[in-house]
């Protein structure tokens, strides 16, 4: 079972908005409290908010990708932990949001500190996802190579995208066997 558009998993595609968001409204809210000026907490708010609901839309297609993974394999147990790490972010995040109540604007240390511990965990469930993927090859097809076809092209994987021989050197080093 996986969620994939155009050929690609979409959780991928979509946890990039709300690990941005959430990194850059702790920036913003360092700024705010640095400079004291407060559309900094009011941007910081707002990117906090659109990461909330991006987290939440990411969610559900990562739950569906990691139901597809096979039971009793490292992959499993990874998945799972990167699922709780993400899922103690979006707590942390939505934790501060709320504890902002009615001045956005103005960042508490409290809500400071969830974001830093909220960031923290992100750092923690991207190396788990960046695992899944890398290391455990997750969401990776299997024919995969540095010259496969686009996957829009409907052409086999195992097909070379262009008419050259194949690269010996991969950025520079040895070329990974597949």
């Amino acid at each position: 079972m996986s969620t994939k558009l155009f050929g690609h998993y979409i959780h991928p595609m979509l946890i990039v908005f709300p690990l941005g968001l959430f990194t850059t409204s702790f920036i913003f809210d360092l700024i705010c409290l640095a400079t004291a000026n407060p559309q900094f907490g009011n941007a910081a708010y707002w990117m906090m908010t659109a990461g909330i609901v991006g987290a939440l839309i990411a969610a559900p297609f990562g739950t569906i990708d990691w139901i597809g993974i096979p039971s009793g394999t490292r992959a499993k147990r990874i998945g799972l932990q990167h699922g709780l790490a993400a899922s103690l972010m979006l707590a942390l995040f939505i934790a501060c949001w709320l504890l902002r109540g009615n001045a956005p604007s103005q960042p508490t240390s409290a809500s400071i500190v969830l974001s830093l511990l909220g960031v923290a965990t992100s750092l923690v469930a991207g190396w788990l996802g960046g695992e899944l993927v890398e290391r455990l090859g997750i969401g990776v097809h299997s024919d995969a190579h540095s010259d496969a076809p686009s996957s829009l092209s409907q052409r086999d994987a195992r097909e070379r995208a262009s008419a050259e021989a194949p690269r010996e050197r991969f950025f520079g080093g040895p070329k990974p066997a597949h």
